[in-house]
């Protein structure tokens, strides 16, 4: 079996190699802060290949590197807290994965490009909810979030933008976020399975893929601790600028 067997028809092998540049970097950005991977990933490679199948491919293939990510999440997160969070995204995922199953590829799209564009904007904002604890306020995160991922796997802003304004340990804050999408993804990939979003092309093009990913998140995760996080953010946050601007459709007859 040669590698094209692997690949979509409507993904040549170019394509393919650009979406596992692609993942690497984006694995890079999840193994070290926990998220930013979608924000990344998702503007750029739907603009070389179908939404739906991007968005697939992505959850597949974070899913199965992120998991070594999950047992020591499990150690340091406050179970709790991620627990009521998770409630929210069991509700707004199915409906995130509707509107993507319906939806053409150009208006998912130009979705995902604004959508990333107004995440990006509120990190870079540096606004914290600083609040009091609330059961319905963090269900209602937990559910944008959900709806997030299930549309396009970018759930991570508003989960983040929670729990770093917690007054609690940056480690604590990280393994949440590595908890909560460890469930997030679970769920989605259930709901991806039973709208029929995830196919045997998905799961063909993510062999490919799924090891330049993994070798992203692992090269991320050993920089936790040792690098900068400040200068790693920044860098994290001007790839998804260009990202977004990349995978604009407005801009594909001067990018592609």
């Amino acid at each position: 079996m040669s590698l094209t067997d692997f690949l979509p028809k409507e993904v040549s092998l170019t394509i393919a190699m650009a979406i596992c540049a692609i993942a690497f970097v984006a694995g890079t950005a999840r193994g070290f802060s926990g998220f930013g991977a979608a924000l990344i990933f998702m503007p750029l490679a739907s603009s070389v290949a179908a939404p739906r199948l991007v968005a697939a491919l992505l959850l597949v293939i974070d899913f199965v590197a992120a998991a070594p990510l999950l047992p020591d999440a499990w150690r340091k997160a406050d179970r709790k807290a991620t627990a009521v969070i998770v409630l929210g995204a069991l509700i707004g995922v199915p409906i995130g994965t509707y509107f993507l199953s319906v939806l053409d590829p150009v208006t998912t799209r130009w979705i995902i490009s604004g959508f990333v564009a107004a995440l990006l904007a509120l990190l870079l904002s540096g606004w914290r909810y600083r609040g009091k604890d609330h059961a319905s306020l963090s269900v209602g995160i937990g559910g944008l979030s959900g709806f997030c991922s299930g549309l396009a796997q970018t759930g991570g802003p508003p989960i983040v933008g929670y729990w770093l304004g917690r007054p609690i340990a940056s480690t604590v804050a990280r393994a949440n976020i590595v908890l909560f999408f460890g469930a997030s993804d679970l769920f989605s990939m259930i709901s991806y399975a039973s709208t029929g979003l995830i196919t045997r092309e998905s799961l063909l093009l993510s062999c490919i893929v799924g090891p330049a990913y993994a070798i992203g998140v692992a090269f991320g995760a050993s920089l936790f601790g040792r690098a900068s996080e400040t200068v790693f953010r920044g860098i994290c946050y001007m790839l998804i600028a260009m990202a977004v601007i990349f995978g604009m459709p407005a801009l594909d007859g001067v990018f592609r």
